[in-house]
């Protein structure tokens, strides 16, 4: 079987293509049980990543429904799991936080149609020249900042007034509230979070989250646990998926989200071809990184349709996906139906999740997110830790979008004056 490199321009979705050559019995059956591995790990996460990002939980199961079938459906990789993703967390609550909730969706729906638009151009490939640098360095920032955002919830913390969104004002406004800690809260999220690391070092290939989070959350309705919960915050969530919704749009509107849905453009764009590299890797085939574009474009727009946040290619659940088995792109679309099938029937189950299990899950997402050996690998050679840390501390101070463009700015100024250099010395 080719490996997919002679038809990699192409427009065509990959699940076109797999049922085009033949699908049988034992390949559904894989794609059933990787399909099932997937949803239990998107399940608890799909909910901490919304949380996290100042939405109630229910639009993080939205985005994996909704935008993680189409992805699957429409995509150019025959592995890649869409949904909400961890490196989106700053955005959206930024976004969430300026513009509230309809301004949040009209810009996720721009964004969508940006990446259908850059797909269809086929400019895909472009993406994929961004340095490495400069993609550690913004993914170490990412992990950082939202690092920050979860220890309110982590720790129970009560803070007098508004947490700020900048990463220094916040870490004051942090320290300050410590003696208000929740030593509860505080348990439950230390437990979550060294469960987690503890099952993947001695049962790798159970469910760990999802574990941690169920565990965690009958610790806190047995003991009746002072801790804040999805419940107590929000009142739970909904048993079924919201009618489509289309918000009041403007010009003027639109001007203003411009620059938070070029962001997320660019993000997404990043994420969702790295994700279908990492697939490419452990399989030795090769993705259509501009049908893929296609299809998280289209993604996010029904994504915002249905009130979900923004879908991008997953790292971490492609890579699961894989390694369950996988054989094409319906286990993807069958990972949304799962998630599905749980709001249907045990959404009431999740009124009792404790915020602080959810804020475990994401520090260990964090701690995996940082590419820790590749960040001190790269620090070795001047010229890669000069952008590397650039990247990385402007993604801190300033955003995402100034971190990655500067990085870039500056790798390529490095590049000419390398290449200068030896003109000048013959």
């Amino acid at each position: 079987m080719p490996d997919g490199t002679a038809t990699a321009h192409l427009l065509k979705p990959k699940l076109a293509t797999i049922l085009h050559e033949g699908y049988g019995a034992e390949a559904f059956q894989k794609d059933v049980m990787a399909a099932l591995t997937v949803a239990v790990v998107a399940l608890p996460l799909s909910m901490a990543i919304a949380v996290a990002s100042g939405v109630p939980p229910e639009r993080g199961l939205y985005t994996t429904i909704v935008g993680g079938f189409i992805v699957s459906a429409l995509g150019g990789s025959r592995f890649q799991i869409g949904g909400p993703a961890g490196a989106f967390i700053v955005l959206v609550a930024a976004t969430m936080a300026r513009f509230g909730l309809d301004g949040l969706l009209i810009t996720v729906a721009m964004s969508g149609v940006f990446l259908t638009l850059i797909g269809l151009s086929r400019l895909g490939s472009l993406i994929r020249h961004i340095p490495h640098a400069v993609t550690i360095g913004f993914t170490a920032g990412i992990a950082v900042t939202i690092f920050s955002s979860q220890i309110r919830d982590f720790m129970g913390l009560h803070l007098s007034g508004s947490e700020p969104g900048p990463l220094l004002p916040k870490l004051v406004v942090l320290v300050e509230a410590l003696p208000t800690a929740n030593p509860a809260a505080l348990a439950i999220g230390i437990g979550s979070a060294a469960s987690i690391f503890l099952i993947r070092s001695l049962r790798p290939n159970w469910p760990g989250m999802l574990i941690a989070v169920i565990l965690a959350s009958a610790l806190t309705a047995f003991l009746k646990l002072p801790v804040e919960t999805i419940g107590s915050r929000f009142g739970g969530i909904p048993s079924s998926l919201p009618t489509p919704h289309v918000p009041a749009i403007s010009i003027a509107l639109l001007l203003q989200l411009l620059p938070a849905a070029l962001s997320f453009t660019l993000l997404g764009g990043i994420e969702s071809l790295l994700s279908a590299r990492v697939a490419d890797g452990m399989t030795g085939r090769i993705h259509r990184s501009n049908m893929e574009l296609i299809a998280q474009g289209i993604a996010n727009i029904f994504s915002a349709l249905f009130g979900g946040i923004s879908v991008t290619g997953t790292i971490a659940r492609t890579a699961t996906n894989v390694r369950a088995g996988a054989r094409s792109p319906l286990s993807g679309m069958m990972h949304a139906l799962f998630v599905l099938l749980f709001m249907l029937l045990a959404a009431s189950l999740a009124s009792y999740i404790p915020l602080s299990a959810l804020a475990g899950v994401l520090l260990v997402v964090c701690w995996n997110m940082a590419e820790k050996a590749e960040f001190a690998r790269l620090l070795r050679a001047w010229p890669t830790a000069v952008v590397l840390l650039a990247t990385f501390g402007l993604t801190l101070v300033k955003d995402l979008t100034t971190g990655i463009v500067a990085g870039c700015l500056l790798a390529a100024a490095l590049a000419v004056m390398r290449q200068r250099v030896p003109e000048e010395g013959l």
